[in-house]
């Protein structure tokens, strides 16, 4: 199976009195990794998608769990792959690890909208054909 792959770091500014990530940041993470796998996967900066072809992919549904901790100066690996590539809807997997160990396990549904209707639309085909380059096996879900 194929993924995509792209690494983060963890500053000081996201850690909490512990040490480790304070978890509603895990969000910011997901997101960023939902960007960079736009911008360099798929090929369209997020931003630009959703201000000139007023294309966006609202979260639907989320599922996250939190296996290990990040902590300052971490750098996980993100490992990113699709698990649901329907008409609309995109599941998107996302597993950090950090020195071979799982930290974060999430599971995150979006829906393609026009974002001036708000109504669903078809995933466009050049999006499709990438996403579907990532796309898990049956096994796997």
């Amino acid at each position: 199976m194929s993924s995509f792959i792209t690494q983060q770091r963890v500053r000081f500014g996201h850690v909490d009195p512990a040490g480790i990530v304070y978890f509603p940041r895990i969000y910011d993470y997901l997101h960023e990794a939902f960007e960079e796998l736009f911008d360099v996967h798929v090929g369209v900066k997020y931003y630009e998608m959703l201000l000139k072809d007023r294309i966006g992919f609202p979260l639907v549904h989320s599922e996250v769990s939190f296996d290990g901790p990040l902590k300052f100066g971490n750098r996980p690996l993100v490992r990113v792959t699709c698990f649901k590539l329907g008409n609309s809807s995109l599941g998107l997997h996302y597993v950090y690890e950090v020195d071979d160990k799982i930290c974060v396990d999430a599971r995150q549904t979006t829906v393609c909208v026009n974002t001036k209707t708000m109504q669903p639309q078809r995933i466009p085909d050049a999006f499709r054909a990438r996403f579907e380059e990532i796309l898990e096996s049956r096994e796997n879900q």
